[in-house]
């Protein structure tokens, strides 16, 4: 089953996940960054959308069967090359320089809810799926640039709730504190709502760009300091 494909549509570009629960490992992160450079290339394009086409789910978030295969087999350079590159797409979307937004067709737990922090808008589908960090019930604390691009998207009263109860959150209580767009009423006015949103920026590549990188500066200097000494001495679980 492929990860991913990309299509543009006048000058929007649509990345698609389409490997069913859209759980992220290296070869999802290697053909995400693949993606962003070749649609970077296209000097028509001026948004990028992230979706799935699955029935349920936008990204179920890690991939946690090819991870604990990779620490049983002790395999642990793919484990870091992994948390490094998913750091990479992450500051793409931060640093991109076209708005990055997510089309959130079906449920975005954990990564899969991080990665769409990451982006720079959100729109969700109402009647199905649910938005959670359920890391807090599988012991696995968040890296300090993950809080960090987290907070930009949900206002931090909400976060500190979401983020320390696991709880599954809908489309229209998401709309209610600001963190998407708009909650859509089905995967049609998603997609409708999603590409009209997305065509409607015509801005300049480098003053996006100077933009993203100026108001993202404190996440990106967290990634560059704090994420790092965590992912050498794989600090990924807490223990009980």
């Amino acid at each position: 089953m492929s990860i991913l494909h990309w299509e543009k549509n006048e000058t929007v570009a649509t990345i698609t996940l389409t490997n069913g629960e859209n759980r992220q490992n290296l070869d999802y992160a290697n053909s995400m960054l693949k993606a962003f450079d070749e649609i970077l290339a296209d000097k028509d394009i001026h948004a990028v959308i992230i979706t799935s086409n699955d029935e349920k789910n936008f990204s179920q978030g890690v991939d946690l069967g090819w991870l604990m295969k990779k620490f049983q087999e002790k395999d642990l350079q793919s484990i870091k090359d992994f948390m490094y590159r998913t750091n990479e797409v992450f500051k793409t979307c931060l640093t991109f320089p076209m708005p990055v937004i997510a089309a959130i067709n079906g449920h975005a737990f954990g990564n899969g809810a991080i990665l769409s922090c990451a982006c720079d808008f959100r729109f969700m589908r109402s009647d199905r799926g649910y938005f959670c960090f359920p890391e807090v019930d599988i012991n696995i604390p968040f890296l300090p640039g993950m809080l960090g691009w987290c907070k930009k998207a949900i206002p931090p009263y909400k976060f500190q709730e979401m983020y320390l109860t696991g709880k599954r959150t809908s489309a229209p209580e998401l709309e209610q504190h600001h963190v998407i767009v708009k909650a859509c009423r089905d995967l049609d006015e998603l997609r409708n709502e999603s590409f009209a949103f997305a065509k409607s920026f015509t801005k300049k590549r480098k003053i996006f760009a100077e933009h993203k990188k100026r108001m993202y500066k404190d996440i990106l200097d967290v990634m560059a300091t704090q994420d790092p000494p965590l992912i050498e001495s794989l600090s990924l679980m807490v223990q009980d």
